[in-house]
C-alpha cells in the first residue's frame, strides 16, 4: 500500500519541481535610493508581496542605494537587459540617457499638476512609452512616482531666475538637466548622490533638485540647506520594470502574480509620494518645522522661469520626438478641461 502511494506521489513531486526548475533562488531588484521613503519602501513591499503570492517560488531581493550599478545610475537599463539585475524600480530620469523618449518628463515646466501627469501616463503616450521601453529589453509593469522635483540650497531664497545666478547645483547625470540649469544662470554639477551629500556637508555644492517626500525629507536636507523653492520644474515617474529575459522565464500564472503586485504597490507608492504636498500640507509643514524657508511659486513666478528655459524645451522636443511631445501636450490640455 505504501509503495503504491509513493508511486502515485512521485509524478506530482517531479512535476512540481520541474515546473520551476528554471527559476533562480534569488532575483535581484535594483533601487537607486535607500530603504526609507516611498520609493525604497515600495521595493520591499513589492518583493514581499510577490514572495507571498507565489508561495515562495519567487524570491526577490532589493539591492538599495545603487549597489548593482556602482554609482552609475544611468546604467540600470543595461543591467536589466544583461540580466545582472532582474527587476528595477527605475527613475525615468536615469533611464532617459538610454531611452531618449523618457526625457519627456524632464522638459522644463511642462507638467504643473499630478492630474496632467496621470492623463499622459494613463493615455496613449503612456502605452507608447511602455512599448519603447520593451524594445530596449525591459518590460514596464507599472508606473510609480518619485515626484515633482523641487530646488533646495544653502545660500539664499530663490523666487526668480536671477536668484540662481552662480549657485552650484547638483543635478542627476542627464544632459537635459545641465541645459536647464545653465539656461537659468546656475552652475550645474553632475555627481552621484553619496558624493553630493558629502559636498553639501562640506559646503562645496550649494544646492540640489529632488522630490520632497522621496529624498528631501528622508535625507533631512534641512540639516545642510535651509531654502526650498517649490516650483514643479520637472517630474520623475518610476518604472516598475523587469528584464525581458527574466520576465519570459516565468510561467503565465507567475507573470500575472508579479504584474498585479507591481500595479498594487505602484498605486500605494504614488499616493505616498504625493502625500501632504499642497500649500499647507503635512510635508511642507515638516520642512518648516525643521527650519526651512519654504517658497511656493505662483503661476506668474513660475512663468518667468519657463520663459528662460524655452530654448531648452525646443531643443529637447526634437530629441524626444515632436510627435510624442505634441501627443502629450494634447492630453495635458484635455486634462485641464480646455
Amino acid at each position: 500500500m505504501l509503495k503504491k502511494c509513493l508511486l502515485f506521489l512521485l509524478p506530482i513531486i517531479f512535476f512540481a519541481s520541474s515546473s520551476y526548475a528554471g527559476y533562480k533562488s534569488e532575483y535581484k531588484l535594483s533601487v537607486v535610493v535607500g530603504p526609507t521613503g516611498p520609493w525604497g519602501e515600495a521595493a520591499a513591499k513589492f518583493a514581499s508581496l510577490v514572495k507571498e503570492r507565489s508561495g515562495g517560488r519567487i524570491n526577490i531581493k532589493p539591492y538599495y542605494s545603487g549597489q548593482l550599478f556602482s554609482g552609475k545610475q544611468t546604467n540600470e537599463v543595461l543591467l536589466l537587459k544583461m540580466g545582472i539585475a532582474d527587476f528595477a524600480l527605475g527613475s525615468t530620469i536615469n533611464w532617459s540617457t538610454t531611452i531618449k523618449e523618457l526625457n519627456l518628463f524632464s522638459l522644463p515646466f511642462m507638467f504643473s499638476s499630478y492630474s496632467e501627469l496621470d492623463a499622459v501616463l494613463n493615455g496613449r503616450v503612456g502605452k507608447e512609452l511602455a512599448a519603447i521601453i520593451e524594445q530596449k529589453g525591459v518590460v514596464a509593469l507599472a508606473w510609480g512616482e518619485n515626484g515633482f522635483r523641487e530646488l533646495t540650497n544653502s545660500k539664499r531664497k530663490v523666487t526668480k531666475p536671477a536668484d540662481l545666478a552662480g549657485l552650484k547645483i547638483r543635478v542627476v547625470g542627464s544632459p537635459i538637466f545641465i541645459d536647464i540649469f545653465k539656461s537659468l544662470g546656475a552652475n550645474p554639477v553632475s555627481i552621484n548622490w553619496s558624493e553630493a551629500l558629502t559636498s553639501f556637508q562640506q559646503g562645496t555644492v550649494d544646492g540640489q533638485e529632488n522630490p520632497i517626500n522621496s529624498v528631501i525629507i528622508p535625507y533631512k536636507l534641512w540639516q545642510m540647506q535651509k531654502n526650498i523653492t517649490v516650483w514643479h520644474y520637472a517630474i520623475d515617474p518610476i518604472v516598475f520594470g523587469a528584464g525581458k529575459n527574466t520576465w519570459n522565464s516565468f510561467s503565465q500564472k507567475d507573470q500575472e502574480i508579479i504584474l498585479n503586485a507591481a500595479k498594487e504597490v505602484a498605486a500605494w507608492q504614488k499616493a505616498q509620494a504625493r502625500k501632504g504636498l499642497d500649500k499647507i500640507g503635512e510635508s511642507l509643514n515638516i520642512l518648516r518645522k525643521n527650519g526651512m524657508d519654504v517658497v511656493v511659486l505662483s503661476g506668474k513666478e513660475r512663468d518667468a522661469f519657463m520663459g528662460k528655459t524655452g530654448h531648452v524645451y525646443e531643443k529637447w522636443q526634437k530629441e524626444i520626438g515632436a510627435l510624442l511631445v505634441d501627443e502629450a501636450q494634447k492630453e495635458i490640455i484635455k486634462s485641464r478641461g480646455k
